[in-house]
C-alpha cells in the first residue's frame, strides 16, 4: 500500500502540474484570441468607413441627378421663353427659371459637401489601412511568439501525460474512483500532506489516533474534515 500511496501522492503533483500548464496555454490562447479580435475591430472599422463612402457616393449620385434635371428644366423654360406672348405668363415662366437657378445653386453646394465628405472619409481609410497594415505585422510576429510557448507547453503536457498513464496503472480502480471524484469537488486537490497533526488542505486538526495511523501508510485515510486523502510524505517517500 505505501508505494500505491507513493504513486497517488506522485498523481496529484503531476496532474496539479498539467493544470498548471492547461490554464497557462489557455490563458496564451486568450490573448491570441484577443488580437484576433483587435485585427477584427480595424477591418470593421474600415469596412464601415467603405460603406459610409459608399452611401455618400450614392447621395451625391442623386444630387447630381436632380441637379442634370433642374439644368434641363432651366434649358427648356428658356427656349420656352423665347415662344411666349404674354406678360403674365413670361412672369410665370421667369419665375420657373430664377427657382431653378436658386435650387441649382443649394444642390451644387450640396454636392461639393458630399465630395468633401467623401474625400475625407477616404482619407480616414487609407491612414486606416496604414494603420491596419502595421497592426497585422505586430499581431503576427505577437501571434508566432505565443504559439511557441503554446508548442512548448503541449510538450509539457504531453510529457507528464504520458508519466500519468504509467502511474495511473499501478493505482486500483476504487482509489482512481475516489481519487478523480475528490479532484472534481476539491478544485482539484485530491491528495493533500498530513503535517504536524493537521490536514494541510484544510487546515484543520486531525484527531492523533487518526494522525499516527499515517504513520503506518497502510491504507488510503481521508480527512474527516475536508474528505482529501491523506498523505504522509515522509513516508511513503522513503
Amino acid at each position: 500500500m505505501r508505494n500505491k500511496l507513493k504513486a497517488l501522492y506522485e498523481l496529484q503533483e503531476i496532474d496539479l502540474r498539467i493544470d498548471g500548464l492547461d490554464g497557462e496555454k489557455a490563458q496564451l490562447l486568450s490573448e491570441a484570441q484577443a488580437l484576433e479580435a483587435k485585427l477584427a475591430e480595424a477591418r470593421e472599422k474600415i469596412a464601415a468607413k467603405r460603406e459610409e463612402v459608399q452611401a455618400l457616393e450614392e447621395e451625391k449620385g442623386a444630387l447630381d441627378a436632380n441637379l442634370a434635371s433642374e439644368n434641363e428644366n432651366i434649358t427648356r423654360s428658356e427656349t420656352h421663353l423665347k415662344e411666349i406672348k404674354t406678360q403674365k405668363e413670361y412672369q410665370a415662366v421667369s419665375k420657373e427659371i430664377s427657382t431653378a437657378k436658386k435650387q441649382i445653386t443649394e444642390l451644387e453646394e450640396q454636392i461639393l459637401q458630399k465630395i468633401n465628405a467623401i474625400d475625407e472619409t477616404n482619407g480616414e481609410i487609407t491612414k486606416r489601412e496604414a494603420e491596419l497594415v502595421e497592426l497585422e505585422g505586430n499581431v503576427a510576429t505577437q501571434q508566432a511568439e505565443l504559439q511557441q510557448k503554446v508548442e512548448a507547453l503541449e510538450g509539457g503536457i504531453s510529457k507528464d501525460v504520458v508519466v500519468r498513464e504509467a502511474t495511473v496503472k499501478v493505482l486500483p480502480a476504487n482509489v482512481m474512483k475516489r481519487y478523480s471524484k475528490l479532484r472534481d469537488q476539491r478544485k482539484g486537490v485530491a491528495v493533500v500532506e498530513a503535517k504536524e497533526g493537521n490536514c494541510m488542505g484544510c487546515n484543520m486538526h486531525l484527531p492523533p489516533q487518526l494522525y499516527n495511523t499515517l504513520f503506518r501508510a497502510d491504507d488510503v485515510i481521508t480527512c474527516p474534515h475536508c474528505q482529501r486523502i491523506l498523505i504522509m510524505k515522509q513516508e511513503v517517500q522513503d
